[in-house]
């Protein structure tokens, strides 16, 4: 197979999800996953607050949340961060260009912009004025675009930047070493590639899969080196992409153009006057029939985002347990840790499984889907 399609349709679904990043941006708040590793962060904010004599107790669903929030920086250890450029447009304000570290943790203002709860707002303050007390003004906030580099849209442009190298070496192997057999990277690459093109592009779509290959190798691929990104408990692991549903609309909706334009005339026959229903039938299957062909990328879009989001949800609050427990008696957060620790590793070696199933299981829906829409009818 051909390199240029595969990277073809790599910069297509690329360029796709940035722009469904930067839609999400601009709403409310993403919903991406990381790995519960990561949860040490808030846990060691609870602990120093605790150091302080602070009275507030620890919140595990504001810890789960602010853990599968979109960030504005990319957490390295402690306190520390790697701050991310922020990109803002207004058209009163103009082009705002600046390194997110200006907010301080979101405690400060700058370039009348401020972090709330993860978003950028416009405000009415001077720089350097405390976040918490800066009024927002609504009106520029609304009018104000975020083309944000935040730390999904910089996981996604790595993740990209990977399949990329991962191809192109596999590639160059290939014509290096024509009739050899595969060596390293070819030898790891190639069996799945095989088993996406036989055992599903092939049996889904039959003898026209190799138009559809491209794309179903380039989705499966990124998916599957997402969930294994967003399972590296450090640096430049840690955001999921495939939790956040901006991602996954987009990938749905790739799917959704594709089988909708290589649909023949007789998936649409189908679809609006399926053959041997009698007419009063057709007027109840009809909108059923239109109504699936939407239902199929939503279903597409939640299966995903949800059962990699839940995978998570769930390993943190095991993570959790420890410090609901600790604020009992140290016994008690102790007792509990060894349980709560079993639970979380347990959860992280099963979406070690979930990450390539849901790959799997993206790509076959996809194919299964295409294959209906270029299926040729069958003449007894």
């Amino acid at each position: 197979m051909s390199l240029k399609p595969l990277l073809r349709h790599a910069f297509l679904i690329l360029a796709a999800l940035l722009m469904g990043r930067s839609a999400a941006q601009h709403g409310t708040p993403d919903s991406t996953a990381h790995h519960p590793a990561v949860a040490t962060t808030g846990a060691h904010d609870a602990a120093s607050a605790q150091d302080h004599g602070a009275k507030e107790k620890f919140n595990a669903g504001k810890l789960i949340m602010d853990h599968i929030g979109d960030e504005h920086g990319w957490h390295l250890w402690g306190h520390t961060s790697l701050p991310l450029p922020v990109i803002l447009y207004n058209s009163e304000r103009g082009l705002s260009l600046f390194s997110s570290g200006r907010f301080d943790h979101g405690h400060r203002t700058y370039g009348g912009y401020a972090l709330h709860e993860g978003q950028v707002v416009a405000v009415d303050a001077p720089d350097g004025t405390d976040a918490h007390h800066a009024p927002v003004n609504e009106r520029l906030t609304a009018a104000t675009v975020d083309l944000s580099i935040t730390k999904n849209v910089a996981t996604l442009l790595l993740v990209s930047a990977l399949l990329l190298w991962v191809f192109i070496s596999v590639a160059r192997a290939y014509t290096r070493r024509a009739g050899q057999a595969p060596t390293g990277l070819q030898n790891l690459v190639e069996p799945i590639i095989l088993f996406v093109r036989d055992d599903v592009a092939k049996s889904a779509i039959g003898h026209k899969h190799e138009k559809y290959l491209p794309y179903l190798l380039t989705a499966f691929f990124f998916i599957f080196f997402s969930n294994l990104l967003g399972l590296v408990p450090f640096f430049p692991g840690g955001a999921n992409l495939t939790g956040n549903i901006a991602v996954t609309l987009v990938l749905a909706l790739i799917t959704f153009l594709i089988v909708t334009f290589s649909g023949n005339k007789h998936y649409w026959h189908h679809i609006f006057a399926m053959p041997g229903v009698p007419g009063w039938v057709l007027a109840i299957l009809t909108p059923v029939e239109v109504l699936g062909m939407f239902l199929k990328p939503f279903v597409l879009m939640i299966r995903l985002f949800a059962n990699i989001t839940a995978g998570h949800i769930i390993a943190l609050s095991f993570y959790s347990l420890i410090f609901v427990f600790g604020e009992t008696s140290a016994g008690a957060g102790y007792g509990v840790a060894i349980g709560s620790w079993a639970f979380t590793v347990f959860m992280f070696m099963l979406e070690l499984l979930v990450a390539f199933i849901q790959a799997y299981v993206f790509t076959f829906l996809s194919a299964m889907y295409i294959g209906a829409a270029v299926e040729e009818p069958h003449h007894h």
